[in-house]
């Protein structure tokens, strides 16, 4: 096996205090907050930022990693399993791309790649799921390439500008993820 936490282009990283102060840049940016979470967008502070940094790196329902590029520290995004069932072998993906510049480059999707392998190998994970807003294509795009399937539907559950979008859910098992690698 390759490096668990290096692809061709990024990397996976521990989570420092320090980058907080990108979260909390990213947080001020709309597009990016309403496609990552169904939740209304609000700006945060790094000191919001670095006590979740912390809480993070001690709960042990919750793998979360820095996306940065193979050759710069900056922080360009995270990953993260959370939600662990330890018990039912399962988790829950999050994943954003916080730096405008670094979207629609499929650095997205390599962080994707590597985390699963991460969780299918590493946690020893049978199944991670996510959901998604039906208008972020772009992800779903990225989803779909990493071998996510749609499971479900609800419809009308996000509410955005006026418009109603249905909240999708995803999954991959580690079968039909090893059938792909």
């Amino acid at each position: 096996m390759s490096d668990l936490f290096k692809g061709n282009r990024i990397r996976l990283t521990a989570l420092q205090e320090a980058d907080a102060e990108a979260y909390a840049r990213w947080s001020e940016d709309g597009e990016y907050l309403r496609n990552l979470d169904t939740d209304y967008a609000v700006p945060r502070t790094a000191a919001f930022f670095r006590e979740n940094i912390q809480h993070n790196s001690s709960n042990p329902n919750v793998v979360e990693f820095g996306i940065r590029l193979l050759d710069k520290e900056a922080l360009i995004g995270f990953v993260a399993v959370h939600s662990i069932e330890w018990n039912n072998h399962a988790g829950r993906l999050a994943i954003g791309i916080g730096d405008s510049a670094h979207r629609g480059q499929g650095l997205g999707t390599e962080a994707l790649k590597l985390v699963l392998r991460y969780a299918f190998h590493e946690l020893n994970l049978n199944r991670v799921g996510l959901d998604v807003i039906a208008n972020n294509e772009a992800a779903i795009r990225s989803y779909e390439k990493a071998g996510f399937v749609i499971e479900g539907t609800v419809r009308d559950a996000v509410l955005r500008d006026g418009q109603a979008h249905d909240r999708i859910y995803m999954g991959i098992l580690r079968r039909d993820w090893q059938s792909r690698s």
